[in-house]
């Protein structure tokens, strides 16, 4: 069991580095903070948080007021919550553009900045896999929960290709759009915005090619990084 919990582990360190190096950056090399990249830290982890937070609203609920109607709300809500949140995760893959850096003579040296925006992206995605992860967990024990071999059924690895093809759309909207997930209050305008973008020829060519390279790396790297997690969670509960 203590293998099992080396991923969440690292996971943790992995964002304090990178956290950490874009703070230091600043007074190492004499440069103001670059606040975009904490922001985006931030909403990194914000999925996580909601899960969390949706985890002890659903105990309360379980505890305080057994009712299946306002259960099934709470998850529901938490679950939209969630998935208008967890593009920001991987959004940070985005950074490996190196827009923070001065055109012309930054005196941040570029091995530092590559090893920040790698440590950055590499947080992203392992934050986004480790929600995709804690929600497969979680649709196998409330579907699954007599089954003794659960993830040999397809659905739930289903669930996880459909969750990361909606974040590789999500980042996509986000960085090509400049879509926000509060943006989806305001529907009228973010169904004008999108429907413009797509009549364009070349922008659906580009959402295509974009959302099958992101979404096979996303499923490369879960199959590599997470789904052994998987199988020895698997092994432990048989």
């Amino acid at each position: 069991m203590n293998a099992i919990l080396l991923l969440p582990l690292g996971i943790v360190l992995l964002n304090v580095y990178a956290l950490a190096l874009v703070l230091l950056r600043a007074p190492l090399f004499r440069l103001p903070v670059y606040w975009p990249m904490v922001l985006n830290v931030g909403l990194s982890v914000a999925p996580a948080a909601v899960l969390g937070i949706g985890v002890l609203v659903v105990i309360a609920v379980v505890s305080l007021v057994p009712s299946q109607a306002l259960l099934l709300g709470v998850i529901a809500l938490v679950l939209v919550l969630w998935v208008l949140l967890l593009p920001n995760s991987a959004y940070l893959v985005t950074e490996l553009n190196f827009s923070h850096r001065r055109p012309s003579g930054d005196p941040a040296p570029l091995w530092y900045d590559i090893v920040m925006v790698l440590s950055l992206a590499l947080s992203g995605v392992l934050n986004m896999l480790m929600n995709v992860l804690l929600v497969q967990f979680a649709y196998v024990l409330l579907v699954r929960p007599n089954d003794n071999d659960p993830y040999r059924q397809p659905d739930s690895w289903v669930l996880v290709a459909v969750t990361l093809v909606l974040v590789s759309v999500g980042i996509y909207l986000g960085r090509y759009i400049r879509f926000n997930s509060w943006d989806l209050l305001h529907p009228s305008s973010f169904v004008r915005k999108l429907v413009e973008h797509l009549r364009v020829p070349a922008h659906l060519r580009t959402l295509a090619g974009f959302v099958v390279v992101h979404t096979l790396f996303f499923g490369l790297t879960y199959l590599v990084v997470v789904a052994p997690v998987v199988l020895m969670v698997a092994a432990v509960n048989q």
